[in-house]
């Protein structure tokens, strides 16, 4: 399936309305790998805000330094809840455990780049996620077909920006949709 379209790595997912899971409302993924075996991502716009860095470093008892950034932690989808994941900037890489997404963007998910955080040093940009959305092999090539989600390029500042009630409508617009104008009927020729 995959040898049909291109990757979407490194793309952004945007929730279609009546998605029909309401996990995924107005969800914005971004797409961490897409292969012919399936794809992940990391929802990048809904908070969890019962769980903060501080509390975080702290059950993982790093010490959290003077330097030490706000870092926002996100719902990153509903599989492995209690696993976190650092997308950041490609100005971060942990030597083998970093994954490059593209030019711009990585993913961590060892513990150096919480200590390095924490330090107030590390990747120039980053949300740190628990969970992460998959799909098996196919899965999201069919659901895109049904008209459960559409595709833009990733752009930082929806990424990584603080306005989370925006990033959903921003993404539509970056590509020419307006939010008031979608259906969730997938049209079919």
């Amino acid at each position: 399936m995959i040898s049909e379209i291109a990757s979407l790595s490194g793309s952004l997912l945007i929730a279609m309305p009546g998605m029909g899971d309401p996990r995924f409302d107005q969800a914005v993924i971004y797409l961490c790998a897409h292969s012919e075996d399936g794809a992940m991502g990391l929802i990048v716009n809904k908070p969890a805000p019962e769980v903060t860095f501080s509390d975080l470093l702290e059950q993982l008892e790093i010490d959290a330094g003077p330097q030490t950034r706000d870092i926002r932690i996100y719902y990153g989808g509903p599989v492995e809840g209690g696993r976190g994941f650092v997308l950041h900037t490609s100005d971060y890489a942990s030597e083998g455990a970093t994954l490059p997404v593209d030019d711009e963007v990585g993913l961590t998910a060892t513990l150096d780049v919480l200590e390095e955080l924490a330090r107030g040093r590390g990747p120039r940009s980053s949300l740190l996620a628990l969970g992460y959305a998959g799909w098996g092999p196919g899965q999201l090539e069919g659901e895109i077909a049904e008209n459960g989600w559409i595709t833009c390029a990733a752009r930082s500042d929806i990424v990584f920006g603080r306005a989370n009630d925006h990033k959903w409508t921003a993404a539509l617009k970056s590509i020419g949709v307006d939010p008031l104008l979608l259906s969730d009927e997938a049209g079919h020729a």
